[in-house]
C-alpha cells in the first residue's frame, strides 16, 4: 500500500538513494537545508522542502509531519561547523523532530532513524560480542571523531527513553560508494566491515513496511546473508542492539 513519507536531510548521498527506491510507489518529502539542492530532490521525483533543522521549532516540523505514515531521520552536521553545530543538528534537531512527532495530532508517523554502529556508553565495557579488531575500530573512531560519537548516542538515548511513538532505529557501520551486493551482516554482528550506502538505502527502505520493528536498534555491516533475509531474522529475534 502506498505510504506518505518524509525524509528529514533529504540530501544526503543515502537519503537520495532511499527517495530512488520510495516513489515509484510512495509520496515522498523531502526535507531540505539548502534551495539549490531542489532540483536534485526533483530528478528522483520527490517534492523538496526548504526547512532548517536549526532554525525551524518543533511546530514546524509537526505541520508537516501531519497526516504522514512514516518520517525518516537520516541528517547530520557531517562534521561541518565543530562540536557545536554536531550538537546543534545531531541531538538537538533530532529531539525537535521526536518532540515534533510527538505533538502531532491524531496518527502520529513511525520514525526510521539513521544513525551509527557502535553508539554507547564509552564508560561501560565494550559489548560481550566484540572481538580485539572491533575494540580497537572503537577506540579508534571514538578518538576520530568524539563529538559526533557523543551527541548521536545522546539522541539515541533520548529516543529509545519515548512511548509516544512508534520508532526504529538503522546503525550501520562505516560507509562506501560501492555498487551494493544485497548482502549484509545484520545484528549483534563484528562492526569492522564497511557496507555500502546503496545497501543501506535498501535497509531503509524494507524497513518502511516492518511496523514490527518498534522499539529496535538494529546492527547492520557488510555481509555474506542476503540482506532482506538477514534484516527480516534480527527483527522477528527482537533483540535490540542498542545496549546502553
Amino acid at each position: 500500500m502506498s505510504k506518505k513519507v518524509v525524509i528529514v536531510g533529504g540530501h544526503g548521498n543515502v537519503s537520495l538513494r532511499l527517495t530512488r527506491l520510495l516513489t515509484p510507489k510512495h509520496t515522498v518529502t523531502s526535507i531540505i537545508r539548502d534551495p539549490a539542492h531542489a532540483s536534485d530532490i526533483a530528478a528522483a521525483s520527490a517534492s523538496p522542502l526548504v526547512l532548517s533543522i536549526e532554525e525551524s521549532t518543533p511546530a514546524d516540523f509537526a505541520k508537516v509531519f501531519t497526516g504522514q505514515d512514516v518520517v525518516y531521520w537520516s541528517a547530520g552536521a557531517g562534521g561541518k561547523g565543530g562540536e557545536a553545530r554536531t550538537k546543534a543538528v545531531d541531538y538537538e534537531g533530532a529531539v525537535k523532530v521526536f518532540d515534533a512527532i510527538e505533538a502531532v495530532e491524531g496518527p502520529k508517523p513511525r520514525l526510521i532513524l539513521v544513525s551509527a554502529i557502535d553508539l554507547r556508553d564509552p564508560s561501560k565495557p565494550p559489548p560481550p560480542h566484540y572481538n580485539d579488531a572491533d575494540i580497537a575500530m572503537s577506540e579508534r573512531i571514538r578518538k576520530a571523531i568524539p563529538a559526533y560519537m557523543h551527541w548521536k548516542y545522546e539522541a539515541d538515548k533520548n529516543l529509545a527513553q519515548r512511548t509516544a511513538f512508534k520508532w526504529t532505529i538503522l546503525r550501520p557501520g562505516g560507509l562506501t560508494n560501492e555498487p551494493g551486493t544485497g548482502k549484509a551482516a545484520v545484528g549483534r554482528t563484528h562492526i569492522t566491515t564497511p557496507i555500502s550506502r546503496d545497501d543501506v538505502a535498501k535497509a531503509l527502505a524494507l524497513l518502511l513496511d516492518r511496523e514490527d520493528a518498534a522499539t529496535l536498534a538494529i546492527d547492520i555491516v557488510g555481509g555474506d546473508a542476503p540482506l532482506e533475509e538477514a534484516l527480516d531474522a534480527a527483527i522477528k529475534k527482537g533483540e535490540t542492539d542498542f545496549l546502553y
